[in-house]
């Protein structure tokens, strides 16, 4: 894996310089405000750091080493005398380890405590502790029975945090691959911190249309705060961004769920529809060509039934049909993975989509989160924390949510 931080003057900057060096595979870890160096930073000049990572075997790394290996100016032998460089990973870990510990504050801190008290506490048998010796060999001398023991307690807080075991096994199986003897606990922590994020990804997010409105349509299980998660959103763009919004509804089954959309739209001086079939929402979309996003309730209904999926397919063509468009799966925190594994299968059936993770203030663990992201390959676009209209809501953080699976403590607040 290779690590690297770029500096410009906007998040995207940075994020095209990143690009330019390393390709489109990167995945964006960090993302901090810091100070100009030299003499123009004394008058509060500001930059933002973007911190990146980039897989060993990914086609963008081996594209940047066909090309240092083709080309022999200074510039490119630079490069490739830093990719040789990243290779060692225990040096590039060593060297960000601190940055890995301020993203983390004293996570590492908090895991070789815990660790240390089971220990003190026999909680891990000698049997565990030993096996070489126990069989008449010398017990290794490199640390590698302490390794052992740290990796199984972060693995043990996997679990605690309802990371699904399959899972679980794949990133303590992707750690002992590349295990070394003798690094320190926090060069452990950092390699599994890091491949939990790049597991996660980045979502697209809702990007605007090149031409006319986007159509954003929401899906998903009853009870789950999808109409209050669109007005959220809705008040983002319209207060926040000054976009021209819509709000529509294919709700017709509950009165309630169409008149709590009306109000948030009357609060936000939007227009609202109600639509009751495909041509109708074809021609809300061509009669509101003039606005930026178009947001489309749709009815909340049990993934077991075939004939209401079969609608929401219906819907899903007549949307795509009209115009651009992106689709939102939303999901409760709360609910159990088994159920949020079948959700998700049945809506991937009939189209992709990015994901929507609501409720998480009621909840004490995220392994889901990460559960349905390798399950189903879907992005995550946003979570919400709350009732509070238009707050409670942010886009996803991996960071801090591979933070709270890796914590063995209270969960951080989202707020």
């Amino acid at each position: 894996m290779i690590i690297k931080k770029f500096v410009g003057k906007t998040e995207e900057e940075a994020t095209e310089a990143a690009r330019k060096e390393l390709g489109s595979g990167l995945v964006v870890m960090n993302v901090k405000t810091v100070k100009k160096k030299g003499f123009s930073g004394v008058f509060g000049g500001k930059q933002v750091e973007v911190t990146v990572a980039l897989e060993e075997d990914s086609d963008s790394l081996k594209a940047v080493r066909r090309e240092a290996a083709r080309t022999a100016d200074p510039d490119t032998a630079k490069l490739e005398e830093g990719v040789r460089a990243a290779q060692n990973a225990v040096n590039v870990m060593s060297e960000s380890s601190q940055n890995i510990e301020k993203k983390l504050d004293s996570l590492q801190t908090m895991l070789v405590t815990r660790f240390q008290q089971e220990e003190a506490k026999g909680e891990i048998s000698e049997e565990e502790a030993a096996p070489a010796e126990n069989e008449g060999e010398k017990a290794p001398d490199d640390g590698s029975r302490e390794q052992d023991k740290f990796i199984r307690l972060l693995y043990n807080t996997m679990m605690e945090n309802e990371v699904d075991e399959k899972y679980a096994n794949q990133i303590m199986d992707d750690l002992e691959k590349n295990r070394k003897p003798n690094v320190p606990f926090d060069y452990i922590l950092a390699n599994v911190y890091q491949k939990m994020i790049l597991k996660f990804g980045k979502a697209e997010g809702i990007t605007p249309a090149s031409k006319g409105p986007k159509t954003l349509l929401f899906m998903g299980p009853t009870g789950i705060g999808k109409t209050t998660t669109i007005a959220k959103i809705a008040s983002h763009f319209s207060v926040d961004q000054k976009k021209k919004v819509v709000l529509l509804t294919a709700d017709t089954y509950r009165i309630a769920a169409a008149e709590q959309l009306r109000t948030y739209a009357n609060i936000l001086e939007a227009p609202f529809r109600v639509i009751y079939s495909e041509d109708e929402v074809k021609t809300a979309i061509e009669d509101f060509r003039g606005y930026d996003y178009i947001f489309v309730d749709t009815a909340g209904h049990s993934h077991q039934n075939e004939e209401l999926l079969e609608k929401m397919k219906q819907l899903l063509a007549a949307v795509n049909e009209a115009g651009e468009s992106q689709t939102f799966l939303v999901l409760s925190a709360t609910t159990k993975y088994r159920d949020l594994q079948r959700i998700a299968t049945s809506y991937k059936e009939i189209t992709d989509y990015q994901m929507i993770f609501t409720k998480l203030d009621e909840t004490s663990s995220l392994g889901n989160l990460m559960n349905l992201r390798l399950c189903v390959e879907a992005p995550i676009a946003y979570v919400t924390f709350g009732q509070n209209v238009p707050d409670d809501i942010e886009l996803f953080n991996p960071q801090k949510t591979v933070k709270s699976l890796l914590s063995t403590g209270r969960r951080e607040s989202l707020k």
